[in-house]
């Protein structure tokens, strides 16, 4: 039997906080939160579970300005978004179009297991009528 992480009470807060959150936070945003929360949780071990929870596909993670951003993902689904670079608003979105396009590229250079992140920025309607 595969050795299974253990779901330790830090874990399960952050993935609370990260649930709860809206689009994408930072570690140092969600362990503010936890904080103010009253929770006694480390910013080192907020980092860990970010890294655990998108390593098992429980969250979305990005880079923006060098920094990690996190969200709570859809389980089990393979899906891109659509990130507004102005309040973050984020929107899952499928797209059938890129997944053909990165097998064929693999397989063109013989490339096999293809695995890839495609993220969208731009402007919201909100942003953009401003």
């Amino acid at each position: 039997m595969g050795t299974m992480k253990r779901n330790t009470w830090q874990r399960e807060a952050v993935r609370d906080a990260l649930t709860d959150s809206e689009g994408f936070v930072s570690a140092q945003s969600l362990h503010g939160a936890l904080r103010d929360a009253g929770s006694s949780i480390g910013l080192a071990t907020v980092y860990r579970a970010l890294a655990d929870l998108a390593g098992a596909g429980d969250a979305d993670s990005l880079q923006q300005d060098g920094e990690s951003l996190f969200r709570a993902c859809t389980p089990d689904s393979h899906h891109h978004h659509l990130i507004c670079r102005e309040c973050g608003t984020t929107v899952e979105i499928k797209a059938d179009a890129v997944e053909q396009w990165a097998k064929n590229v693999a397989t063109e250079h013989g490339f096999t297991q293809p695995h890839h992140i495609v993220d969208v920025f731009g402007l919201c309607p909100a942003c953009s009528s401003t």
